[in-house]
């Protein structure tokens, strides 16, 4: 599944940036006209879908959590646009039904930094979708270890699949729906080695909010 993830990423970033060179509205802007950037606002719903194995048995759990988002998107061309992402989310984190029983692992926050590359199929319409693909680092911090003694989480990539849309409310401000899927995981260790776990955390994001092009 992360393979077909990771492909069909490539595969979007590569069709995507391909025409960048097209003409448009944009075609004579400077590279840094404020024309070019967009900035929006969400409220995020984080919602992990675990997948694991632990050498005790039983599966890792995640809860979801509800955040604020900001993000900043750079258009090459009306159709073609790069999406800085940056969020930080909490999570409580448990173990159900191993061998010692079901367990708080107790939280951690994420700090997932995420860069997609998109395609704008309507840029001027009235309802304007868009579709991208790219890449994140999920990385973890301020880990408390709940019922165990120590516990850590391995940084890594995430691949990123997204659709969105965009409506106008005037010339500058819009309000934006957004859905995201990351493909993820992550290796844990638990009171120093004694218990493992691989886990796929993969979750939905998904946000609403408001965006102003400049």
């Amino acid at each position: 599944m992360k393979k077909t993830a990771l492909f069909g990423s490539l595969l979007m970033a590569t069709t995507l940036f391909t025409g960048v060179a097209q003409a448009d509205s944009l075609a004579n802007a400077d590279r840094w006209a404020k024309e070019r950037f967009m900035l929006r606002g969400r409220v995020i719903g984080v919602v992990p879908q675990e997948d694991s194995s632990t050498n005790i048995g039983g599966h890792v759990t995640a809860d979801a959590a509800i955040v604020p988002e900001l993000d900043l998107t750079y258009f090459f061309t009306d159709h073609i646009s790069a999406e800085l992402i940056a969020a930080i989310t909490p999570h409580d984190m448990g173990a159900k039904n191993t061998s010692l029983g079901n367990l708080s692992l107790g939280d951690v926050w994420l700090l997932p930094p995420t860069l997609t590359a998109q395609y704008h199929f309507n840029p001027h319409g009235e309802i304007r979708p868009y579709a991208g693909a790219g890449l994140g680092y999920i990385m973890y911090f301020d880990e408390t270890p709940g019922a165990v003694t120590n516990i850590k989480y391995d940084d890594g990539i995430a691949y990123v699949l997204q659709a969105g849309v965009d409506i106008p409310v005037d010339e500058h401000w819009a309000v934006n729906l957004d859905v995201k899927k990351l493909f993820h995981n992550v290796d844990v260790t638990i009171n120093g080695g004694a218990v493992t776990a691989d886990v796929d955390l993969d979750p939905w994001i998904i946000g609403a909010g408001v965006g102003y092009r400049f």
